[in-house]
């Protein structure tokens, strides 16, 4: 396999793994942010922000100190699993899960917020409990908003450097993605390589930007056919 495959399909891997774990977790997190009127919500709202305006290196310092062997965290993984969690994949996933989070969450909370409280009254009236309104009701109505936050997250987890660089290193087959190979190949002045990846990750987020103002073209549309 040549190395410009390898770090591509450890790219996907870990965007498509960042991605599924924030649609797992990230849904009732924005949906208790966009419902709740809590001071502890509140507060939440801009941890889960954080990472917008944070360098990704004090993150990924703070994480590698949590991921070291002396840490707890890093003991009890090794003692589960028979591994290092620094310099690994699925330290890679989770550090790509706390920078990625407000990339999630936020359309998340703005498509939740949309939904008409009349319509989840209604739904309540109508004998349906809290996780039958959540998953009936409420994630149907914010399906574009869910479309949007996962071609984010995983647009945003393709073009992370700093933070993957910091916790993962540059392991190749493990923790090696593009943009890690984007900086090895500048460094060695492997600039037909560089070139090759740069415009590819170019194209990719440009083809993402253009599915998520699709989405919310049509979004817009079914708002203005609903009034008709």
């Amino acid at each position: 396999m040549s190395v410009e495959w390898s770090v591509i399909i450890t790219t996907v891997q870990l965007a498509a793994t960042t991605t599924l774990v924030l649609a797992i977790a990230g849904l009732p997190l924005a949906w208790w942010l966009a419902r709740s009127e809590s001071l502890a919500a509140r507060l939440a709202q801009p941890l889960v922000s954080l990472p917008l305006v944070l360098p990704p290196t004090v993150i990924g310092f703070y994480l590698l100190i949590a991921f070291a062997p002396q840490s707890a965290l890093g003991q009890s993984w090794q003692f589960l699993f028979d591994a290092s969690l620094a310099f690994s994949f699925a330290g890679l996933v989770i550090g790509s899960t706390l920078y990625s989070l407000p990339f999630f969450v936020q359309p998340m909370v703005v498509a939740f917020r949309q939904i008409p409280q009349s319509l989840i009254d209604a739904s309540r009236v109508l004998g349906a409990g809290t996780l039958d309104r959540f998953f009936t009701v409420s994630i149907p109505l914010a399906q574009h908003g869910f479309l949007i936050a996962c071609v984010m997250t995983f647009a945003h987890t393709v073009g992370e450097f700093g933070i993957v660089l910091m916790i993962g290193g540059n392991i190749p087959e493990e923790t090696r993605v593009v943009s890690v190979a984007l900086f090895d190949y500048v460094e060695a002045l492997d600039y037909a390589r560089a070139h090759a990846l740069a415009a590819s990750l170019i194209g990719f987020a440009f083809t993402a930007l253009m599915t998520v103002e699709w989405l919310n073209h049509r979004a817009g549309q079914s708002k203005m056919g609903g009034h008709q």
